[in-house]
């Protein structure tokens, strides 16, 4: 029975790893929604694998690594490929160039390093350092589904060119290993005045989602940082 309950929270984290490989392979086939979807399903798992982890009192060495491993699936390879799909697709004078492609993966060489580096630092109990792999992964799946589901043209020329795209997957290796600190959602008291700021971004968040639908969802990850950075500015003062 010990045994069973110390599984539970790698069994949850193994269903954040699956939904990771489904999404890869609605992905592969252009997909970009249902993969955009089974990545939220991922990231779902992911949040409660810990969440059970520390209700049942069985946290472990073993279980951080797993989840590390399933997040470099889900919020690592899933988004590395999509940037990889939308460069293939975009068109401007260098797509003939069959290397530009390739390099929507540094969003996932960065996912990797900032994974390997969250294990071992101890500054991100409480907090993050740098973007998390799963808002990363959100921000980029959502890029594809702005592009179909927007009538712009601006939205569109700005989504299929090559170099902003590169702008973007540089920007993304880069924030989610800065040193930048960003604060958590977590709930520590329940006060207001201690939950002022999670609260600030919850509702701004969903107001972003129910006008923006999915450009939302990045605008609702660029205010995160901003937000995040502002806060750090004046806790300085």
């Amino acid at each position: 029975m010990v045994t069973i309950k110390k599984q539970i929270p790698n069994l949850i984290t193994l269903l954040n790893l699956f939904s990771g490989c489904i999404a890869l392979v609605f992905a592969t086939h252009t997909n970009f929604e249902w993969a955009f979807y089974f990545v939220c399903l991922g990231i779902f798992f992911d949040f409660f694998d810990g969440f059970f982890a520390r209700l049942l009192k069985v946290s472990s060495p073993l279980g951080l690594q797993l989840d590390s491993l399933a997040d470099m699936v889900t919020s690592g390879v899933v988004p590395g490929f999509v940037m990889f799909s939308m460069l293939s697709q975009s068109q401007n004078e260098i797509t003939t160039c069959p290397v530009f492609p390739y390099l929507g993966f540094i969003v996932t060489l960065g996912s990797c390093y900032r994974l390997a580096n969250f294990n071992i630092d101890t500054r991100q109990t409480d907090s993050f350092i740098g973007l998390p792999t799963p808002a990363n992964a959100l921000f980029i799946l959502s890029l594809p589904l702005v592009l179909e589901y927007s009538d712009s043209l601006f939205i569109l020329e700005i989504l299929t060119n090559q170099w902003i795209l590169l702008a973007v997957i540089l920007g993304s290796a880069y924030i989610l290993n800065a040193e930048i600190p960003l604060f958590s959602l977590k709930f520590k008291k329940f006060t207001f005045k201690d939950n002022l700021l999670q609260i600030v971004f919850l509702m701004v968040s969903f107001l972003l989602v129910f006008f923006f639908h999915f450009l939302g969802i990045s605008l609702v990850i660029l205010f995160y940082v901003l937000l995040s950075i502002v806060n750090n500015a004046l806790l300085k003062k």
